[in-house]
């Protein structure tokens, strides 16, 4: 799947010591150049250069062994101490499951279950060898030789990118050195992911140097002392992210009128404008701004999803926003604009079968109606939903199902309108309209849990061919019958179709707060304002803040106004937990409302 990025407003401007500003060294030959100078003077060192999937580690070994004065240099990449590839395949195995749509997250794993013990023994007495030695490549900073290294550096990366490298065939995974042919992408997402997250965890507490080599060409060398000032800071700030955008099957255009400055999409279905799987832009004053993951904001997790949520959860982001685009500029038929029909699962659900911590609880609020907005939701109080599933079946999104419409019921949206969506729900969005999709995260590393039962027979996007030529998108069938609840249109109108009750009300703005049922773990909540608004995160509630009615507010902190961020419309703000009381100033005039999912446990 194509992935395209809108870097609009979203770099994190925070200020911190100048001490930190200064030590941060900008590229390549400056920051080899202080790492050859760390080391040139000890005759016998050991330098790893550890880090995620997706880098060029022998480009950097490479360049601070040509740039070391001494002979005595060895570079000794840690792809040889693993085992085979054959048993990494089966080592992942029970992760891979043969379940076609999804896996099982590896709990406990490390890198070094991977390792060959009689290879890992070679490499140590390499380490003890005279001279300097320069060890590279992921797990470089390994446990098992922690007592020989004398420098750390770790160089990371952003989900997107080794998503990239993934899709094109171009990743380099666990001792190899040539792309990864028979990689599965579920090795990545339930196995690989988690033992990565896991070393880098490890190497966090230990490195010298973090490092950013988003683009080839750059280095950026930041000492551990401004690194860790700069993630304690950013968490002080309400936070952008880095949008990112994806054609597809019920890809609409609303996108082209809203200037994202993105270029070479040509529909947009998936648009994610917050969440746990994107990266952020980090400009504390430099030469330019940083690219790092935003999990990586995740070490102080109490800070920026609050207490109850860091303990519950430990290292989950717990909250996703999708924008999903529904605009066309003349009618289309409902089989080209829907979404998929899908469900999703609920906690118990996602434990049992793939040992995640937390369900799909969805939501959508309609932030613009076109002419014939609607959503599909529950099935008809007269359907027969055994002979629907047997439809489904015999389909396989293959063959069309000429009578789809008789089961699923239809609703007219508005403005402003609310669709709870709690897991077992049949439903998808109808189109004619700009859904802001509020979510639960399920997993640490973002991976999507949606149930697909019917998608109309309908070609995927081809992207390299910019039209709808791509196979038909594969279905969950089995998963979706099992956490399927029935509910019925009835049931749908007595429970799901929220209504908002005001909850403050002054002169200058109000907030009002949507109906709920007890399932749903998060409120939806919207301030209402002119010139200026005020609310509060309690100091335990993470607000994802998305601005739907106007073009731009500043958030800012009651007790400290240089801790601000501006948010242009239809962009999210995370506003960590911790922030506190604050403002919303209005920059644009006009009336303004911003839509706020928060949790009810603080």
């Amino acid at each position: 799947m194509p992935v395209y990025e809108s870097t609009k407003n979203a770099e994190n401007k925070i200020v911190i010591s100048e001490q930190a500003k200064k030590s941060v060294i900008f590229g390549w030959e400056k920051s080899i150049a202080k790492l050859a100078a760390e080391c040139s003077d000890q005759p016998d060192t050991v330098i790893a250069i550890d880090g995620w999937y997706g880098i060029n580690y022998e480009k950097i070994a490479q360049a601070l062994k040509t740039a070391l004065p001494s002979k005595r240099v060895k570079i000794l990449p840690v792809q040889s101490v693993f085992k085979s590839r054959e048993d990494i395949i089966a080592y992942n195995a029970p992760y891979v499951t043969e379940d076609p749509g999804f896996g099982k997250v590896n709990k406990t794993g490390v890198i070094e279950d991977i390792f060959d013990v009689e290879k890992v023994n070679e490499l140590k007495e390499k380490l003890h060898a005279p001279g300097i030695k320069i060890v590279y490549g992921v797990g470089a900073a390994s446990r098992l030789w922690e007592n020989q290294i004398d420098l750390i550096c770790y160089v990371d990366n952003t989900h997107q990118k080794v998503q990239w490298d993934m899709w094109m065939g171009k990743l380099c995974t666990f001792g190899t050195v040539e792309p990864t042919g028979d990689y599965n992408w579920k090795e990545y997402n339930y196995s690989d992911f988690y033992m990565l997250d896991r070393q880098k965890k490890y190497v966090f507490s230990h490195m010298d140097y973090y490092v950013e080599n988003y683009n080839e060409d750059e280095l950026v060398l930041i000492p551990k002392e401004a690194y860790d000032e700069m993630i304690r800071t950013t968490v002080r700030y309400p936070i952008h992210e880095v949008k990112i955008f994806s054609p597809g099957p019920w890809g609409a255009y609303r996108f082209l009128d809203l200037d994202y400055e993105v270029e070479g999409l040509e529909n947009n279905a998936w648009n994610k404008i917050a969440g746990p799987e994107l990266r952020i832009l980090i400009d504390f004053g430099g030469e330019r701004s940083i690219s790092m993951p935003v999990l990586n904001l995740m070490s102080q997790g109490e800070k920026l999803v609050g207490e109850y949520i860091d303990k519950r959860y430990p290292g989950l982001f717990p909250l996703d926003i999708w924008l999903d685009d529904g605009y066309h500029p003349t009618p289309q038929p409902a089989e080209r604009i829907s979404m998929p029909l899908h469900i999703h699962p609920s906690s118990k659900y996602v434990e049992e079968h793939f040992d995640e911590p937390l369900g799909r609880y969805e939501t959508y609020y309609i932030a613009e109606a076109y002419e014939g907005a609607n959503t599909w939701m529950g099935f008809d109080d007269e359907a027969d939903i055994e002979a629907w599933e047997r439809k489904c079946k015999e389909s396989d999104n293959i063959e069309v199902i000429e009578d789809w419409k008789e089961f699923i019921s239809n609703w007219q949206s508005r403005e402003g309108d609310l669709y709870l969506i709690p897991p077992g729900t049949m439903h998808g969005h109808g189109g004619n309209q700009m859904v802001l999709e509020m979510d639960t995260n399920p997993s640490i590393n973002g991976t999507e849990y949606s149930f697909f039962e019917y998608d109309f027979a309908r070609n995927s996007w081809d992207d390299d061919k910019k039209e709808m030529t791509g196979n038909p998108l594969k279905m969950h069938l089995d998963h979706a019958v099992n956490m399927e609840k029935n509910r019925r249109e009835s049931w749908v109108k007595d429970h799901l179709l929220a209504r908002p009750s005001v909850i403050e009300w002054t002169k200058d703005y109000y907030i009002d707060r949507y109906s709920t049922i007890p399932s749903m773990p998060y409120h939806v909540e919207r301030i209402h304002l002119w010139t200026k608004g005020e609310y509060s995160t309690q100091g335990k509630f993470m607000h994802m803040f998305t601005l739907t009615v106007g073009e731009k507010v500043r958030v800012v902190s009651k007790e400290d106004k240089g801790l601000s961020a501006e948010c242009d419309r239809f962009q999210t703000l995370v506003i960590p937990a911790a922030f506190g009381d604050y403002e919303i100033i209005n920059e644009e005039g006009g009336r303004v409302t911003a839509v706020i999912q928060r949790w009810k446990i603080g």
